[in-house]
């Protein structure tokens, strides 16, 4: 049941989860420390579901007979600006949907409906991820300082 070209494809997005998982967790701490901890919270939550990502990626490629590749797709950025964040973090999340509907494409292609599946219920994920961040930033974008402010007394609802 060995397909090198699925594999890839499922390795690729393993690397790409790991890489949100490492740039989320960077967030998370730096929101924490600067005392914004519903928005800290909410992406610790995303790293937490990515990390589930992870590991049903990884099984499907132990399924397809392959070896996980365990190494994440980049460097974490170094951002600490909660606005810069939510943007980083908004278009990581849309360039993965994009990602994951082209793989479900090459999936069925590939006439791997169980694969397809995975990346149809990854794209799903994805966007919402997209939408909570989205949501944050136009707040932030909206209510500016006074935003932040609702963070830091735990009262803005960041994990929404």
């Amino acid at each position: 049941m060995k397909n090198d070209h699925l594999i890839a494809l499922l390795n690729k997005s393993v690397a790409e989860e790991l890489l949100a998982v490492h740039q989320y967790m960077y967030f998370h701490i730096h929101l924490e420390d600067q005392g914004l901890s519903p928005l800290a919270l909410l992406f610790q939550r995303t790293a937490i579901t990515e990390m589930g990502h992870v590991e049903a990626l990884a099984d499907r490629i132990l399924f397809l007979k392959g070896d996980v590749e365990m190494q994440a797709a980049g460097r974490v950025e170094k951002i600490t600006d909660p606005a810069a964040m939510l943007a980083k973090a908004r278009t990581m999340e849309e360039v993965s949907a994009q990602g994951y509907n082209q793989a479900a494409i090459e999936c069925a292609a590939g006439a791997d409906a169980a694969s397809r599946q995975l990346f149809d219920r990854l794209v799903a994920d994805e966007e919402g991820h997209f939408a909570g961040f989205d949501r944050q930033l136009e707040k932030i974008q909206q209510f500016g300082a006074s935003y932040l402010a609702l963070q830091s007394m735990g009262k803005a609802g960041g994990a929404a």
